[in-house]
């Protein structure tokens, strides 16, 4: 099982140096394959770029999305599930026990452990979000050492303001939550209202609202925003067929808000559609 397992994830190396790396994985996996346990060999932050899946450890349970990052330490065991979509591509850095402790400590953090498996997709995470989607889609690959150390110092640094979740969500939450944000990040140029989003996932506005902050760290509006100013829409120049101008303001203010670029910096890069990123 386990062979055919690894079988559907394929891993392409992109950089490396001493004492990190980074690559590309891709996951085909599906409601169908069960995981199975594996084990980080180092310490890994992933930034996810497109689909979900649950990552769990042993006290622990993480609705993976797109523009969250995935923790895990040195010898930690761990299961990647994908029981309500198929498919995720991850932008993966591995640190070395000693490379992480050393950027740790120089973070100022005290201690070189993560206790939280996930980081939500919040503002402060965005600008790596954009910055690992033009990697995927082949730009400037040399700042991977760069970005490799920006990725691992802000992981720590906003980790240290986490609290893990010591509940477990329903398996129908995830489903919900799964479903509804697959549906945002395929179709996101739709005008999505909270009633509807709440229809689909067959709850009411209240507990659709708190159940999908729960597990993804924002509120439904707030996701959408950053799948707009993430890397996928914005920087292409462009505003989606049918979204509302005050809406793609909105996103655009919030991109130049999280990624620190100006209205030129993302005109001069629409060569980049930021769609490579996501055609696993």
């Amino acid at each position: 099982m386990g062979t055919e397992f690894l079988a559907k994830i394929a891993v392409s190396s992109l950089a490396s140096g001493d004492g990190w790396s980074v690559s590309d994985v891709v996951c085909t996996s599906g409601p169908h394959d069960r995981p199975f346990e594996e084990q980080h060999s180092n310490h890994s932050i992933a930034v996810v770029v497109s689909g979900t899946f649950q990552y769990r450890s042993a006290k622990h349970c993480e609705l993976m999305t797109p523009g969250s990052l995935l923790m895990g330490n040195a010898g930690q065991g761990f299961t990647c599930g994908h029981e309500h979509g198929t498919g995720d591509r991850c932008l993966s850095f591995s640190y070395t026990p000693e490379f992480f402790e050393r950027l740790a400590s120089d973070a100022g953090a005290p201690r070189m452990r993560f206790d939280a498996l996930r980081i939500p997709p919040i503002r402060a995470v965005a600008p790596l979000v954009a910055q690992a989607s033009a990697v995927l889609a082949g730009v400037d690959r040399a700042a991977c050492e760069e970005l490799s150390i920006k990725v691992a110092a802000q992981a720590i640094l906003l980790e240290r303001g986490i609290t893990p979740r010591q509940t477990s969500a329903e398996p129908s939450s995830f489903a919900r939550v799964t479903r509804v944000v697959r549906m945002i990040e395929n179709d996101p140029d739709e005008g999505h209202d909270l009633a509807g989003l709440a229809r689909m996932a067959r709850l009411s506005p209240y507990h659709f609202l708190r159940t999908f902050e729960g597990l993804t760290g924002t509120t439904p509006h707030q996701y959408l925003l950053r799948i707009v100013c993430g890397g996928r829409l914005c920087v292409c120049g462009w505003a989606p067929r049918g979204f509302l101008t005050s809406r793609w303001s909105a996103g655009l203010a919030m991109c130049r808000i999280s990624t620190g670029l100006s209205g030129r910096s993302l005109e001069s890069a629409r060569g980049f559609t930021g769609r490579e990123c996501f055609a696993a």
